[in-house]
C-alpha cells in the first residue's frame, strides 16, 4: 500500500486530497477512513490503497500512520520561561479566587485577559 500526506481535508464536507509519495493527487472520502479515525489534518502521513475511477485516483482503506507535526511544539517557550509564566499565572488566579470568594466574578477587560492568558498557557502545555 502506498503512503502519502494529507494535502487538505474538510471534515464538515467529509472529503479532501492526499499527495502520494510518487506525487499523485488522490481523492480521500470519509468512507475510506478506518472507523474511529479522527479527521486528518494537513501534513498527516497516511497509508492507503488507490483505485482509479471515472474522476481519477481515489483512496481506499486509508489509515493514519503519523499525525501532522505540531506547529506549537516547534515554537513553544522554554521550560524556564514557562515556569516564570506559571508562577505569575498562579498569582493572578489567586486574586481571581479571592474575588470569587467575595461573590464577585472578574468583569470586562480583566476577565477577558485572564481567560486569554489561561488559554495561551494551556496551548503551550498541551503542545
Amino acid at each position: 500500500m502506498p503512503f502519502g500526506k494529507v494535502k487538505w481535508y474538510d471534515a464538515a464536507k467529509g472529503f479532501g486530497r492526499l499527495i502520494a509519495e510518487d506525487g499523485q493527487d488522490v481523492f480521500l472520502h470519509v468512507s475510506a477512513l478506518e472507523p474511529g479515525t479522527p479527521a486528518p489534518t494537513p501534513g498527516a502521513r497516511m497509508e492507503f490503497g488507490i483505485v482509479q475511477d471515472r474522476r481519477g485516483a481515489s483512496a481506499l482503506s486509508a489509515r493514519l500512520v503519523e499525525p501532522a507535526p505540531s506547529m506549537v511544539r516547534n515554537t513553544r517557550k522554554s521550560a524556564a520561561d514557562m515556569a516564570a509564566i506559571t508562577e505569575d499565572l498562579i498569582k493572578l488566579l489567586d486574586q481571581v479566587s479571592n474575588d470569587l470568594r467575595r461573590g464577585r466574578y472578574p468583569e470586562g477587560v480583566h476577565a477577558q485577559k485572564t481567560a486569554a492568558l489561561l488559554r495561551a498557557v494551556a496551548d503551550q502545555l498541551d503542545a
